[in-house]
């Protein structure tokens, strides 16, 4: 596919030309020099400078260091929204360490897996979430040391020595920072694992800084605009929000978590004028009922990115809230992000965006074969210019080999190019879910799933929802002994799941369809959804805590 010239590599953005090399820390570096005393991080407003936020965080990189972390190590956190989420990321990265941030809705296998995958030998966390370590602290060897924030957290820690974080805390005039390449590994980020256990994709310093300097592109992202951001710290998307305000010199304010009747507030107090939505975010805020923030804040924000939008939604966005540029901003993997780029001023309808200026995109047949444009195929790309891909799936090297067949990194997504070279997503290959913003693993959750006694065979997929994204579907076929029930085998389930991930419909039969070499045929699944024997959570009114 031909490059578009005059794209998101022809300008430089906030003094960093798209191409250049750097890491995370020297950018920081730089910015004490001539914005040391100007905001740079804002949480509920708890506010610190970029002289604060390097101080704070060189604290706790004195601290790490005297616990032995140094290049190359990683360092797993378990942290809500704040200052110290922040902290501990820029903390990791001076020592040259790598830093896995995990899903706080985590819990039982899902959490297990990640920690134990990434051997950290450190797990920072919440006080309140202490004890779901507590609770798998046999199947995680490699963790020796729990630095909590709060109070001391309640349970058996076992082996684990328990700390608390500000402990660790070191006041000292020297500075932390070690050498680090562009090309290191920075974090640690695990996949939805949506054809299997989630993979630690590594993704290098410079790779981050594209990222966010894309998000800075498409939203033509400026000094004195604070970007308001109410995703999760263990989301690239949040990430991108506070090293795309250091590319610029400017301010991030990372929501400590999403609500709709405070959206209009936190905008006013802000003063945010570029916005970064997630799913069912977009059309729940579209809908809102009239407010008065609502009505002082028409035309304060310029830019407000996300997915999923439609012609619907930001029809609202514009003309009710008076929002200039609304939509998709990119297409890309946590492997390739972005993969296309799309300036929302320039927002076609319906496509993904154009190629990255530094990616080569094409569209293949089953044996590789470039299709022409129309045709749908898989979605490929390879780098043109270092570090615009992962550097490959953490401890897992056959694994990276597969998805780059013929040397192209192979996204397992379908898609068509038109004759303007504009990408259109199809369909996904794999079998793929995601519910409110957060991919979900089918095969972490039929392992779930198959832990109850009453069940013998299991099957999760999804279905589409009303509002965007999917529903949970489990089909389940249950012993032969077995009485449970689909609100007693859903109750039980969110114990031991995601809040994210706890079924909508569950539907029991006698045997789930299978192909001749016995494999379950989820398409069909798929195909079927909702039936008249599903059972469906909300219409039965079952509600429960989302922790």
């Amino acid at each position: 596919m031909p490059h578009i010239d005059g794209g998101w590599n022809s300008a430089p953005i906030g003094g960093w030309m798209l191409g250049e090399e750097d890491a995370i820390v020297p950018l920081l570096q730089r910015r004490l020099d001539t914005h040391g005393d100007k905001l740079f991080l804002d949480f509920s407003g708890e506010q610190y400078t970029y002289a604060q936020v390097y101080a704070e965080s060189a604290r706790l990189a004195r601290g790490l260091r005297a616990q032995g972390v140094g290049r190359g190590d990683t360092v797993a956190s378990l942290l809500d929204n704040g200052p110290d989420a922040a902290f501990l990321m820029i903390a990791v990265h001076q020592l040259g360490a790598i830093y896995a941030p995990i899903n706080t809705a985590f819990k039982g296998e899902y959490l297990r897996h990640q920690v134990a995958d990434c051997s950290t030998r450190i797990l920072v966390t919440e006080s309140d979430y202490a004890e779901r370590v507590f609770a798998i602290v046999d199947q995680i060897p490699d963790v020796e040391l729990l630095l909590h924030r709060g109070d001391v957290p309640q349970g058996d820690p076992g082996k684990l020595r328990v700390e608390s974080i500000d402990a660790h805390r070191l006041d000292g005039a020297e500075d932390p920072s070690v050498e680090v390449l562009p090309s290191d590994t920075a974090f640690i980020i695990y996949t939805g694992g949506t054809t299997g256990p989630s993979k630690g994709c590594e993704l290098s310093h410079a790779y981050a800084i594209r990222m966010s300097a894309a998000a800075n592109w498409v939203s033509q992202r400026q000094e004195d605009e604070l970007n308001w951001n109410p995703a999760p710290l263990f989301h690239m998307n949040a990430v991108t929000s506070i090293i795309g305000s250091a590319l610029v010199g400017g301010a991030a304010s990372i929501a400590p978590r999403f609500s709709v009747s405070g959206f209009w507030r936190e905008i006013e107090r802000t003063g945010a004028r570029v916005v970064n939505l997630l799913g069912v975010m977009i059309p729940l805020i579209a809908g809102m009922d009239d407010t008065e923030e609502m009505a002082r804040c028409k035309g304060q924000i310029r830019a407000v990115a996300g997915a999923p939008f439609n012609p619907k939604t930001e029809a609202v966005w514009r003309e009710r809230y008076g929002v200039a540029l609304v939509g998709n901003p990119f297409y890309g993997l946590t492997e390739c992000a972005p993969l296309t780029v799309m300036s929302l001023s320039e927002n076609k309808p319906g496509a993904c965006g154009r190629p990255a200026d530094d990616l080569d995109v094409r569209i293949f047949g089953d044996e590789d074969q470039e299709l022409p444009p129309g045709e749908v195929g898989e979605i490929v790309c390879r780098a043109l210019r270092p570090n615009t891909l992962f550097k490959g799936y953490w401890r897992r090297p056959q694994a990276t080999v597969d998805v780059m067949g013929n040397q192209w990194f192979h996204t397992g997504d379908l898609g068509k190019f038109d004759d303007e070279g504009w990408l259109y997503f199809v369909d996904r290959k794999k079998d793929y879910l995601r519910r409110g913003g957060e991919n979900i693993s089918s095969v972490e959750l039929e392992i779930s799933f198959m832990q109850h006694p009453a069940v013998a065979e299991v099957a999760v997929h999804a279905v589409k929802s009303e509002l965007s994204e999917d529903e949970v579907k489990v089909t389940v076929v249950r012993k032969s002994d077995a009485a449970v029930t689909e609100e007693e085998l859903c109750l039980w389930s969110v114990d031991r799941l995601p809040y994210f991930a706890v079924p909508r419909y569950i539907e029991f039969r006698d045997a789930l369809p299978k192909n001749g070499v016995g494999r379950i045929t989820k398409y069909q699944l798929r195909d079927e959804g909702v039936t008249a024997a599903t059972w469906d959570r909300v219409a039965a009114g079952v509600t429960f805590e989302r922790r």
